[in-house]
């Protein structure tokens, strides 16, 4: 290995979870703005060329725009709001989809960013830091107390 990459090698380590966190944040406010563009670009392309069905695209392709600022804050509250609207994207689609045979731009993105969001490792992301146990910190306690009663 070059001096370099492992230069490069040890940045990425040394930058520790926060770096990782804001990393996946920004991962799921990319997906939603493709996912209102995706929605935008097939609902107008697609759709009836009436003045309710145009506005609707325009209003669903501003409030994913809306919920990807919202996200990139990055809290924990944040995540629950995305969770929340991306669940109700998705069911919206598919019944529409299954009802009426027609498909809702964006229903394919808005599976994959919500499963996206429920993944752990983005659920942590979103998490509080003074929220999150510290498993290793108490399993290690545990053991130290075990190793003091035996000697």
């Amino acid at each position: 290995m070059s001096r370099s990459a492992a230069t490069a090698a040890a940045k990425r380590s040394s930058a520790g979870p926060r770096a990782r966190s804001s990393v996946l944040v920004r991962l799921v406010s990319r997906l939603y703005l493709a996912q209102a563009g995706a929605s935008a670009a097939v609902s107008l392309s697609y759709g009836r060329r009436n003045l309710p069905s145009l506005l609707l695209a325009v209003a669903i392709a501003a409030a994913l725009c809306w919920l990807a600022a919202i996200v990139r804050s990055g809290s924990h509250s944040a995540w629950l709001i995305a969770i929340a609207f991306e669940s109700g994207f998705v069911a919206v689609g598919l019944f529409r989809y299954a009802y009426s045979a027609r498909y809702l731009g964006g229903t394919l993105l808005a599976i994959i960013t919500l499963g996206t969001l429920l993944h752990p490792a983005v659920a942590r992301a979103f998490a509080d830091p003074r929220h999150v146990p510290d498993h290793a910190g108490a399993a290690l306690a545990e053991g130290a107390g075990e190793l003091e009663a035996v000697s």
